[in-house]
């Protein structure tokens, strides 16, 4: 989606929040786009088992903040992993959905993640999922550079 908004000049911006510590091919990709703002602000993989830290919290917290800063000044905003970031209890279901509220008419907003709560599923006008059938992580395959990184 982020393609083809840029390849119509739309100013795209792609907060990501769990991402932050890595260095990882979209780094790279992004330097190379007009319009395209990617703001890594997680400090990277985050405990699934509910033991995050709260430097992890406030982390999510500021980059839901400088998305809101630049509601006005997009076409587009990705909101990278958010649902996960609610799902681990960085952020608050609430405190999306009150940021969604803020979205004006003319923004495209993307939130992405795995379990979007029923609420944001409710307010979205399109919802899509990917869903895993397999991956090389179960042959014990490590993240492998240029596909998960």
């Amino acid at each position: 989606m982020a393609f083809r908004a840029l390849g119509h000049g739309y100013r795209v911006l792609m907060v990501q929040f769990i991402k932050g510590s890595w260095k990882y091919g979209e780094l790279e990709s992004a330097k190379r786009f007009e319009n395209f703002e990617l703001k890594p602000m997680g400090r990277g993989f985050v405990s699934t088992d509910g033991s995050v830290e709260e430097e992890d919290r406030q982390a999510a917290k500021e980059a839901l903040a400088y998305a809101e800063k630049k509601l006005a000044t997009q076409d587009m905003i990705i909101l990278d992993e958010i649902n996960y970031a609610i799902g681990f209890g960085l952020l608050t279901e609430a405190e999306v959905l009150q940021f969604i509220r803020k979205k004006p008419p003319h923004l495209h907003l993307i939130l992405t993640g795995r379990n979007a709560t029923k609420k944001i599923v409710e307010m979205a006008d399109l919802v899509t999922e990917m869903c895993e059938i397999k991956h090389p992580y179960q042959k014990g395959i490590k993240a492998q550079r240029g596909v998960e990184f």
